[in-house]
């Protein structure tokens, strides 16, 4: 049987109400991605969508928010090096991880303590 899926067409992440403005400064100031217009109707509920190459994270407002800890999307960095120095710059917290062998790898938290992981490469 041949595989199903092709690729993942977005990570949804959530975020506390009225995050907006500081989900686009990090997402979009820091990270480098770019804003992607919501469906009028699901702009509606809040929340905002970003996009980076094949890469989609949507984040979308949970009323009893907690942030993801453990969980988490892995996003290949192609400038590494330059993107950990910008976040270091901007006193984002960047928590190197040498557990995979050959694998240049960190996490980070964004601005409502989800868990995101950066690979170099």
């Amino acid at each position: 049987m041949a595989s199903p899926f092709s690729s993942i067409d977005h990570v949804q992440l959530a975020m506390p109400a009225e995050g907006e403005s500081r989900a686009r400064g990090f997402y979009v100031e820091l990270l480098g991605m770019s804003e992607i217009a919501k469906p009028p109707e699901l702009a509606k509920r809040g929340g905002c969508w970003f996009s980076s190459g094949g890469v989609q994270i949507h984040l979308g407002v949970e009323p009893d928010f907690r942030p993801a800890r453990k969980a988490h999307p892995a996003l290949r960095c192609r400038d590494y090096d330059s993107l950990i120095a910008r976040l270091r710059a901007a006193n984002i917290e960047v928590i190197d991880d040498d557990n995979i062998p050959g694998v240049r790898r960190c996490h980070i938290s964004d601005p409502f303590g989800n868990r995101i992981e950066l690979i170099d490469g």
